[in-house]
């Protein structure tokens, strides 16, 4: 089992990593990713219900089972920037547009993203998800595994935990937070003994 977790944690970190590179690489992050842990915990909580709708679409809708973790990354740091208080609660549910998870994408652009879905910011976000969605699948093809088994479900697991990552990190980003380097004995504090 141990050989088994060192293995998923290796594809995540080496996913997460390829992910972060193309999106730098498109210009929408900076080389590092934006994170809370509020926004985290959010994937924590939602995960159970986000993989139960999204794992019957892999076969048929793979690209769009996957990026839909990349809107709801997305939504959580809107949320996080917004009002956390008042939406830290949300449930997964609240992701939904009429058509429950087949139409995920657009409500959260437009509703909770605030877009029209014909603006440049949202071609753009829609673009950039199916790019990461379309890397992740290749991904998954890369590791040649058995379909319908426990290694399958566990890497589709860990696939649409970075896209909710990488979702939340683009918003982050897109909402102005970066990564300061910080000299403590520049700005007159004292570092902590």
């Amino acid at each position: 089992m141990e050989i088994n977790e060192k293995y998923y944690e290796a594809y995540e970190a080496n996913l997460l990593q390829e992910m972060m590179k193309m999106c730098t690489s498109l210009g929408m992050l900076d080389g590092d990713l934006p994170a809370s842990e509020d926004i985290d915990g959010k994937w924590k909580e939602w995960a159970p219900d986000y993989i139960a709708e999204a794992l019957p679409e892999v076969n048929s809708y793979p690209e769009f089972a996957i990026a839909c973790a990349g809107y709801a990354g997305m939504a959580v740091a809107q949320w996080w920037d917004q009002d956390w208080g008042r939406h830290h609660g949300a449930p997964y549910s609240s992701l939904h547009g009429p058509r429950g998870f087949d139409d995920m994408d657009e409500y959260i652009v437009q509703n909770i993203l605030g877009l029209a879905l014909d603006s440049p910011d949202a071609k753009q976000i829609m673009n950039i998800l199916l790019c990461c969605a379309q890397k992740a699948v290749t991904f998954v093809q890369h590791e040649q595994i058995e379909h319908q088994t426990v290694k399958a479900f566990h890497i589709f697991a860990r696939t649409v935990k970075v896209m909710f990552r990488i979702g939340a990190a683009l918003q982050l980003r897109r909402l102005g937070y970066k990564y300061h380097k910080v000299d403590l004995s520049r700005a007159g504090m004292k570092p902590l003994s």
